[in-house]
């Protein structure tokens, strides 16, 4: 594990294996690490096919520096654009996982001269308002005004996740459904039926939305939000072979 120093004063952790390009690179989900097993499973596909890839940990997540609860979308934006910028060469394919497809895109309208392509995966966009504040209760969303964070109940973990103030706030300045987004490159979008955390609808309204000649999105009955069964890693690892137009 190696680690990068970013222009905003963060420490990023991050593996990244050397390989051709254009190479993938991995952008994990809301309070997930480069420790899950779509990174690590496909941190092996890239190094068995000769791939350059890259994954990490944003800020307050995993092993890179500064408390989570601080963190917001566009901060951990800056850290996908900062170690896109200094760690790869060349385009490359962006697989964005739940919040991570967010980030995707973010780092796409950023940076689109260097996007070969992008798979996202149960990908989120605008989550913290059309998901979180548009399914608070009045009583949640004055808690959240009143003392700068709510409590929410995890299916993850015993312990509830902390909602701040400013990522609700902060997450409006990085919305991408509600202007034009131009994906001029091969996008494969991949969604469960099963999926409680985002639902099919979401990815049927970025399908929607999304302007680009190469767009597609696979549906997988009974797939869960963890997207994580073996039949379900090899469909990444055929979207990312599409995506390089390659057999998979």
């Amino acid at each position: 594990m190696e680690h990068l120093d970013t222009p905003q004063g963060r420490r990023i952790a991050y593996h990244r294996p050397r390989g051709n390009g254009p190479g993938v690179v991995f952008l994990g989900g809301f309070k997930s690490d480069m420790t899950g097993t779509k990174a690590q499973h496909l941190q092996d596909w890239a190094e068995r096919t000769g791939r350059a890839f890259l994954r990490f940990d944003y800020s307050g997540h995993g092993a890179s520096s500064g408390d989570f609860l601080d963190g917001a979308i566009g901060d951990w934006a800056e850290d996908a654009l900062a170690v896109l910028d200094a760690l790869t060469e060349g385009p490359q394919v962006l697989v964005g996982s739940s919040m991570g497809g967010w980030i995707s895109l973010l780092v796409a309208k950023g940076r689109p001269e260097r996007v070969a392509g992008l798979v996202g995966i149960a990908a989120a966009p605008d989550f913290t308002e059309d998901s979180m504040w548009a399914g608070f209760t009045e009583e949640q969303r004055a808690a959240l005004l009143a003392d700068g964070r709510v409590a929410l109940p995890s299916d993850y973990s015993d312990a509830p996740y902390i909602i701040t103030r400013r990522l609700i706030e902060e997450g409006r300045n990085r919305l991408v459904l509600r202007d034009p987004l131009p994906l001029p490159f091969p996008v494969r979008l991949l969604q469960g039926t099963a999926d409680t955390d985002v639902p099919v609808p979401v990815a049927l309204r970025l399908l929607d939305h999304a302007a680009g000649e190469d767009i597609r999105l696979t549906l997988v009955k009974g797939a869960d939000h963890r997207f994580s069964t073996p039949d379900c890693l090899r469909l990444i690892e055929r979207a990312i072979s599409e995506v390089l137009g390659e057999e998979a």
